[in-house]
């Protein structure tokens, strides 16, 4: 797994770089959230592409199953994707929440992501 490092005074924001999918289930994420916390990040950007189609089925509960992992070990979280293409109801909602939220967001872009994760 390899992560580009963005600096923003002293937050340090790990972003993860590969154009595979990383997260196929639910263990991948903790993994995933394992990486990261032993670097010393507790601030990561993913893609949707690195993430399994399933996440974005609710049905499924792998996404509340993963989400809940970043949330109880305090590691804020940011998706960027284009959402729109999702027409679930449920999904909406979850990404309406959480983007309320400080803890996970879905954002529509790289800089977007690190707005958001800059802010205290």
């Amino acid at each position: 797994m390899k992560f580009k490092t963005h600096h923003i005074d002293e937050i340090k924001i790990a972003e993860l770089v590969s154009d595979d999918c990383i997260i196929n289930g639910a263990e991948d994420g903790l993994d995933l959230l394992g990486n990261v916390y032993y670097q010393g990040f507790d601030k990561i950007i993913i893609k949707e592409q690195n993430i399994i189609a399933d996440f974005f089925d609710l049905k499924t509960g792998l996404a509340g199953e993963i989400l809940q992992k970043f949330a109880n070990y305090r590691v804020r979280l940011v998706i960027i994707g284009d959402f729109s293409k999702y027409t679930s109801k449920s999904l909406t909602a979850l990404i309406y929440e959480s983007n309320r939220g400080r803890q996970i967001n879905f954002v529509a872009s790289q800089s977007e992501a690190i707005e958001v994760l800059s802010r205290r």
